[in-house]
């Protein structure tokens, strides 16, 4: 099966079979039968392509309904700790997060539903992260949680003094203070 839980309801880790040889690799990075077969069955319409270096943090990002996003993200080049956060009301992982290294040499990717905050950090030299979307960007349904928020315990595989954020991520809330519609239907 290449879909694993990660113990938060929805939000999965990918695993695509890798054929190698000596000429190299293949591999359908996505195939929506293999999404079908395993009831996972988005319409995917956007994607989105990012190049940082070490130490680049964004996030944490979400689009409120009816704008939201599930994002599918893998790595390109290079390595990230992509993290999120379960910000369905009534969700029984409400306010946990949950971090895993994505990388060009693992390519493992992550299924983010709507309802997550979602951001990553740059553990190597460079990074190129592209990730598809089901729901084209709104700029006016624009949300996030501050990523140092204590309370969410991410570890972004850095050292946050050194981190490198936009200004507008620097003036997120806290979990708690945030401010969004989601509901966690199970």
């Amino acid at each position: 099966m290449p879909f694993q839980q990660t113990g938060i309801p929805g939000l999965l880790i990918y695993e695509p079979k890798v054929l190698g040889d000596h000429r190299g690799y293949f591999f359908e990075s996505y195939n929506a039968n293999t999404f079908s077969a395993e009831g996972i069955d988005y319409k995917f319409v956007q994607d989105n392509q990012a190049r940082s270096v070490y130490g680049v943090l964004r996030g944490l990002h979400y689009q409120l309904e009816p704008y939201a996003q599930t994002k599918l993200v893998r790595v390109l080049e290079g390595r990230i700790i992509d993290a999120v956060v379960d910000i369905r009301k009534g969700s029984p992982t409400y306010g946990k997060s949950f971090a895993i290294e994505l990388s060009a040499a693992n390519k493992l990717q992550l299924l983010v539903p709507k309802g997550f905050a979602h951001g990553y950090a740059v553990i190597s030299e460079t990074a190129e992260v592209m990730y598809k979307c089901d729901n084209f960007y709104h700029k006016n349904s624009e949300g996030g949680i501050v990523y140092n928020d204590p309370a969410l315990e991410i570890d972004w595989g850095i050292d946050l003094k050194d981190a490198i954020v936009s200004e507008k991520d620097l003036i997120l809330p806290k979990l708690a203070d945030v401010q969004h519609n989601f509901i966690f239907n199970s």
